[in-house]
């Protein structure tokens, strides 16, 4: 090469080529990396310090979610729930639950200590990302569209990605997540056939545009 080019050409072309060879490996690492479900959390299911069945409470009892998580409609965040709201149904002597089972001792110490259960955080965005519970349950978005069939979970395990593409799918095309208020953290709500016109005049009527832009999310 160096006797068809100037040595300046020859230590550019050279250095060209590394650098286009590092990129390469650099694209095909993040995109390896931040595509996989290490990465998203999905299917991320830590063993709790208690052992809550959603499957039961949710499921079975039919306990609705804003029993526990009691400002999924008023707060950017989704409350977990204080020990108190637990002892409702398993403390003396109020419910009287279970109240002396060995697997609810967490539970107990922590009402006696007025410490918070400490559960391990399941969903969880980066802090780059901005996002409004109360925004999208209000709006109609059901639990069960990020939150998955949380209601058959015997352990609540991470659903969805909760990526940048799939929160920009659900934007760019809101209508068939949404749903009636009144079903909004009813998991087992299934569309109908008038399912779309409700989902078009609700967009309509409340006006509903999801931002797709970046200052939407990042703020």
């Amino acid at each position: 090469m160096s006797d068809v080019f100037s040595p300046d050409i020859d230590r550019f072309l050279k250095t060209g080529g590394l650098f286009l060879a590092g990129l390469a490996v650099l694209v095909i690492a993040s995109v390896t990396y931040y595509a996989t479900p290490k990465y998203t959390r999905v299917g991320y299911e830590p063993v709790q310090p208690i052992a809550f069945s959603h499957a039961l409470h949710a499921g079975r009892l039919g306990m609705d979610c804003t029993y526990c998580h009691q400002h999924v409609a008023s707060s950017p965040h989704a409350n977990i729930p204080h020990a108190r709201t637990c002892m409702n149904c398993h403390g003396e002597p109020y419910g009287n639950i279970q109240s002396g089972s060995a697997a609810l001792a967490p539970l107990r110490d922590a009402w006696a200590s007025g410490n918070p259960v400490p559960w391990i955080q399941i969903h969880r965005l980066p802090d780059y990302a901005y996002f409004h519970h109360a925004v999208h349950v209000r709006r109609g978005v059901g639990c069960v569209t990020c939150h998955g069939k949380v209601n058959e979970m015997e352990v609540v395990r991470h659903e969805e990605p909760l990526s940048m593409a799939w929160c920009l799918g659900c934007h760019r095309d809101p209508a068939p997540h949404l749903r009636p208020a009144g079903e909004v953290t009813n998991l087992d709500w299934e569309p109908d056939g008038e399912s779309a016109s409700f989902a078009r005049s609700l967009i309509e009527d409340a006006g509903i545009n999801p931002p797709k832009s970046c200052s939407g999310c990042h703020r």
